[in-house]
């Protein structure tokens, strides 16, 4: 079989995708000869573009040619205009829903994990220490190495100790209208499902992010809550935190793991460092594996609100219902409004390594950026770190930065996240596994011991969405089940927990 040179998505792109390099005078499986070399991912003119003319790729308008375009040539994003953003009123709405038998039959349908009282079920078994503000951060991460060698190894069922430090707490205008957002998300992830239900809260004492604001009344007690000004002296301050800490541990070394419904678990799938293979191999794959996890009875969550934006009708024709289709509607009105207070839109999304990699522009970053969500309907819409109330496929509004999203995943409760990368990331997180799927098969040769799967096969032809799909669905449960470690927990790879805040700093 004659090796693959360009992938076209649909019937009227007038556009393909480079499999590799190509020089120019490349004949393509088209019959176009291209007019340039043609770097990898990058987009060859099907037919003569004029000025002004559309440029196709997934079926959709990805901008308008600034210049005439001849076949054959390599557009690149600085030869487009930017279409409109679509319309958010008026959404026609459950329209492309899909019903339980047209969804892949998942191979597994239960998993190893730790039950909690409420909620869905914990992927580890952790010691999580939470700051209520920056001030104590760094007593904490002290306090918390000390934790991991001088009291984990008597409590062989925990997993380990995470800090969990963020940038909130003081400063900040704490009655602001918009300071709701990072508050709700110090809340929830005090009580993340991997943590047990133990509650153990760092304050300094003089913040104004105190205790009543992040948790009931009946949690505020010198079990849960420390304040280091109390203490006198860096030992009796350091005591003090080993003390609540032995406690919580003796009561989450009584957990253990057992086998449990997919209803029990929640994952996330995001992507960060995107490249035009993106949409064509990792994020597919993710998706037919969200697919899998929804028909089992799993929650899964995308997120990224400006990487779905210019698709937002679609999304709306997968919601179950108005309500859902108006929450959805919503949450794009509230960050189209907040990128525009900051003086920008949402083509201030791509980064230069995702152009570098044949993204030309948000659109043709969005339309790959959805496919992660797989096509299972979409019962429920978030606002930034809120929990879910739901089983099946959520849409979680939260900004698109890699180091923001996780954070708001992780505040809504995921036990595990999914990672698709074109151009390559060692992102991970510490309250929660991350797997990384990579779109290019050069990406998984250049970061062998970095990258857990690699989608790139599905470029070459070697292998299918359903067969790189069914390998993501089961890693997931193997790493929710603690029988596989993902690189980025073997290399200790985690990043910091950027709380999304956009209330004033004072």
């Amino acid at each position: 079989m004659a090796e693959r040179l360009t992938i076209q998505i649909k019937d009227n792109d007038n556009v393909v995708v480079a499999v590799h390099d190509l020089p120019a005078g490349t004949k393509t499986e088209s019959g176009v000869v291209t007019r340039d070399p043609i770097p990898q991912a990058h987009k060859i003119a099907l037919v003569d573009i004029p000025a002004g003319g559309e440029v196709i790729r997934y079926g959709v308008v990805l901008g308008y040619a600034k210049n005439d375009i001849p076949a054959g040539s390599w557009i690149n994003e600085h030869m487009l205009d930017l279409p409109e953003s679509p319309a958010l009123t008026d959404m026609p709405w459950g329209t492309d829903i899909k019903t339980p038998d047209q969804l892949p039959t998942p191979p597994r349908t239960t998993w190893m994990g730790y039950r909690n009282k409420v909620g869905p079920a914990g992927t580890r078994n952790l010691l999580g220490i939470v700051t209520t503000v920056q001030c104590a951060a760094g007593v904490v991460k002290v306090a918390v190495e000390r934790i991991k060698k001088e009291l984990l190894p008597k409590y062989p069922n925990v997993d380990g100790v995470v800090a969990i430090t963020h940038p909130y707490g003081c400063g900040v205008a704490i009655n602001a209208p918009l300071a709701y957002i990072p508050i709700r998300a110090i809340t929830n992830v005090i009580r993340h499902p991997n943590f047990g239900g133990e509650v153990m809260v760092v304050g300094l004492g003089c913040e104004k992010l105190t205790y009543d604001r992040v948790l009931p009344p009946e949690d505020i007690n010198p079990e849960n809550c420390l304040t280091l000004q109390d203490w006198k002296g860096h030992d009796a301050m350091m005591q003090a935190i080993l003390d609540m800490a032995e406690k919580k541990l003796q009561k989450l070394n009584l957990r253990h793991r057992e086998e449990l419904p997919l209803s029990e678990l929640l994952i996330g799938m995001q992507c960060g460092g995107s490249d035009a293979f993106s949409g064509i191999t990792a994020n597919p794959s993710a998706g037919y594996a969200a697919d899998m996890l929804v028909k089992g009875g799993a929650t899964v969550m995308f997120s990224e609100v400006t990487e779905v934006r210019d698709g937002v009708p679609m999304l709306a024709a997968r919601c179950v219902s108005a309500e859902v289709r108006d929450k959805l509607a919503a949450e794009m009105k509230w960050y189209d409004d907040y990128l525009a207070e900051g003086g920008v839109d949402r083509d201030a999304n791509p980064t230069p390594g995702n152009k570098k990699g044949g993204l030309a522009n948000i659109v043709e970053k969005a339309m790959g950026s959805i496919a992660k969500s797989g096509t299972s309907p979409i019962v429920e819409v978030l606002s930034p770190a809120e929990k879910p109330s739901k089983h099946g496929l959520i849409f979680a509004a939260t900004p698109a930065s890699d180091i923001v999203c996780g954070p708001s995943q992780v505040a809504s409760g995921i036990g595990l996240q999914v990672f698709m990368t074109g151009r390559g990331t060692p992102y991970g997180l510490d309250v929660a596994p991350v797997i990384k799927v990579c779109s290019r098969n050069e990406m998984k040769e250049q970061w062998f011991d970095l990258i857990d799967i690699s989608a790139g096969h599905v470029a070459t032809g070697e292998a299918t969405i359903a067969d790189v799909g069914t390998e993501i669905f089961n890693l997931i449960l193997d790493v929710a089940s603690g029988t596989k470690e993902p690189y980025s927990d073997q290399y200790g790879f985690h990043n910091d927990m950027c709380i999304f805040n956009p209330a004033p700093i004072t």
